[in-house]
């Protein structure tokens, strides 16, 4: 079996060597030798933190580290035979992690050492990472019945697989539809370099003429930009009705799936005695109660709504007395509002996306990381999953301290959306010939944007450039950890409502000049980003911001209300919680057909289950975090700092003590107020 690269995966996989029948026997043979290393972990006579908590590390992390190859693979380069192998072998990595946390030896080893004089000798990292330990068996059902334990395994292995399948269907969805047009007639409005995108997606179909698909970058070029209100519903509609049983003949509906979901979270809470699931939740995030987070949303949205409503009017007089759309409808209202930004800021969308070649983005997200904290970014050549990812290490003072793989573009079998994952993190080790040295933390970048074609290079909008700033944010709180336990270092530990934090706080920076103007070049006259424009784009940066937040409201609400529900027989009234919470927030009412759920994947698919509200309870933390800044003359100890008690710390002590540390005092929602363009009350 050692020909098996997924059985010798090194500081950088080779994932050029990876195939898919190497899967389930590398998965079987690890779990086979882990349950072996802990039948022999737990004949040791005394519990010590070195032979218990270190050595179940040890033998966790190979497992974890494989499946989280096997995993990344999945949603970054998804094939039937890749598909089958991860869905057989998910049951069995869901049961093999569940009975660790359900182990009572091991679990009475952790308390063992928790009462012993050696605790107190343990670091404050240590004894944080064995306190969640303790949590953690407890949550897992270490303390319930034999019956009860396996009633629970199986619900979390049945959730397991219909998250994977959900997620699945949105994928299939996605890239099942496709519309095709022989000439760029009907396309009218479009800009050229979407109208090339769409171009090399009929080519590498072997058609002439232009495909549109429902990707994110062909969806938004089309709702932002085509002429005709035809294409625009055409499109809409089967995004919308994406993994539902209006679309595909049902073939990829998720509606079940959240039926199921919904029950099987409801059970499981019940199991550990909650009342619902978001008490589950929240019993490892900062918040405390639904009804904490709830009364929070709903205060939020309540501050948004007059500004909401403001934009709306505006936007339909706009296409009312200009466009001549007298009922704009959901799929009208994003052509409408560019075409109105147009208008009222004298500037295009398209006009500033050609003075941001991904070159010198990246060149200036690398300047500003090393600006705030004096890392650098050194691009190195190994194996990658495909020929667009790049991978750089991180150097500070010499020392290489971390890697990161940017997969930045857009295509049929990749996950949609953008977001960060770990291959490993930060520890020194304890095992094997490498005892006493640092593992170093490598990071995943995945994002979505509008990919290179006909031998160009790609250019970023300004919101493709916040959501890289953004990912590059959580890779940082990630890589730049100062921690040596793997359970509590860089994004490990970190409270799910807090982990937004690092990653909003880079967005800020998208909305310096000096930060933009270095990382651009026109693409005609490879001049930098001109004052005026910025400060056109600065005048809208908060353009129809009430209508983005109590949409944002909308979404967190109705995750919060449908996973604090205690009911079993009101599980199924999801839809119905759904239009209530947009009849209180909403400012657009979408069509009827829309089935927005079935593909929100983020809630039941993606770790966000009770906690959507997480984008904007962070946001308070990291527009004041950012305030510092503002505050601040001296941008590198500022940045030293915010590293030191946010970054570096990783999940070792709570983001509210990390916060106060690095403000002073507790948070203020008075900056996300102000950033936001509304009056603080």
């Amino acid at each position: 079996m050692t020909e098996n690269v997924l059985l010798n995966l090194g500081d950088e996989p080779r994932f050029d060597e990876i195939k898919t029948e190497h899967i389930k026997p590398a998965l079987q043979t690890a779990i086979s030798e882990a349950r072996e290393q802990i039948a022999a972990l737990k004949a040791q006579p005394e519990a010590t933190w070195r032979n218990t908590v270190d050595r179940l590390t040890d033998i966790t992390e190979r497992v974890g580290r494989i499946w989280g190859v096997v995993a990344h693979l999945n949603s970054v380069a998804d094939t039937p035979e890749l598909r089958a192998v991860y869905n057989e072998m998910m049951p069995e990595m869901t049961v093999f992690f569940t009975e660790i946390g359900q182990d009572i030896e091991l679990y009475n080893r952790f308390k063992a050492i928790k009462a012993a004089p050696e605790f107190a000798k343990l670091s404050p990292a240590q004894q944080t990472k064995l306190n969640h330990d303790l949590r953690d068996f407890v949550l897992s059902g270490a303390e319930l019945p034999s019956e009860k334990q396996a009633e629970l395994a199986a619900l979390q292995t049945e959730g397991a697989q219909l998250s994977a399948q959900f997620s699945q269907n949105v994928l299939d969805a996605t890239d099942a539809f496709a519309l095709y047009f022989d000439n760029a007639e009907p396309l009218s409005g479009i800009p050229d370099d979407a109208l090339a995108m769409f171009a090399a997606a009929a080519q590498a179909e072997g058609k002439v003429g232009y495909k549109v698909g429902l990707q994110m970058p062909h969806y938004i070029s089309v709702m932002t930009y085509a002429d005709s209100r035809e294409l625009r519903e055409q499109v809409y509609h089967a995004y919308v009705t994406r993994a539902s049983e209006l679309s595909n003949e049902g073939r990829f509906d998720n509606t079940a799936n959240i039926d199921r979901s919904l029950e099987i979270a409801l059970q499981s809470a019940q199991l550990l005695g909650f009342n619902s699931y978001a008490e589950l939740s929240l019993a490892t995030k900062m918040a405390d109660t639904p009804e904490q987070v709830l009364a929070f949303l709903h205060d939020l949205a309540a501050r948004a709504k007059p500004f909401a409503e403001k934009d709306l009017a505006e936007v339909k007089a706009f296409a009312r007395d200009t466009l001549g759309i007298s009922e704009p409808q959901s799929w009208d209202l994003t052509y409408a509002s560019e075409k109105l930004r147009e208008a009222k800021y004298a500037f295009s969308e398209t006009e500033v996306k050609k003075y941001f070649p991904v070159s010198k983005v990246l060149g200036g997200l690398f300047a500003q990381i090393q600006r705030l904290y004096g890392v650098n970014f050194i691009e190195k050549s190994v194996p990658v999953w495909h020929p667009d990812v790049r991978y750089f290490e991180l150097e500070n003072g010499g020392a290489i301290i971390g890697g990161v793989y940017m997969d930045l573009y857009a295509r049929e079998g990749k996950r949609g959306g953008a977001w960060m994952n770990d291959y490993k993190g930060r520890r020194r080790l304890t095992d094997g010939d490498k005892v006493g040295q640092i593992q170093l933390p490598t990071a995943y970048l995945v994002c979505n944007f509008t990919p290179p074609v006909g031998g160009k290079e790609a250019r970023l909008s300004h919101d493709e450039i916040t959501t890289l700033f953004h990912e590059t944010g959580h890779g940082l709180h990630h890589l730049l950890t100062g921690v040596e336990e793997l359970g509590v270092s860089g994004i490990n530990g970190v409270e799910w409502d807090a982990v937004e934090l690092p990653s909003q706080f880079m967005e800020n920076f998208c909305w310096e000049y000096d930060v933009l103007a270095q990382m651009s070049a026109h693409e005609d006259t490879g001049a930098a980003l001109p004052r005026d424009l910025f400060d056109k784009m600065l005048a809208a940066k908060n353009f129809q911001r009430g209508m983005f937040l109590v949409r944002q409201m909308e979404f967190a609400l109705f995750d919060m209300e449908i996973y604090s529900e205690s009911n079993a027989g009101r599980l199924k009234n999801w839809p119905q919680v759904l239009d209530k919470v947009r009849q209180e927030v909403a400012v657009v009412q979408p069509p009827a057909y829309n089935r927005f759920a079935n593909s929100f994947s983020h809630i039941f698919a993606g770790g966000y289950s009770a906690g959507y509200y997480s984008y904007a309870w962070a946001e308070v933390l990291s527009a004041d975090a950012y305030a510092a800044f503002e505050e601040s003359d001296d941008v590198r100890t500022t940045g030293k700092r915010f590293w030191r008690e946010i970054l570096a710390v990783g999940g070792s002590r709570s983001a509210a003590e990390s916060f106060k540390a690095f403000r002073g005092r507790e948070p203020s929602i008075d900056a996300l107020l102000r950033h936001s363009g509304f009056d603080v009350a």
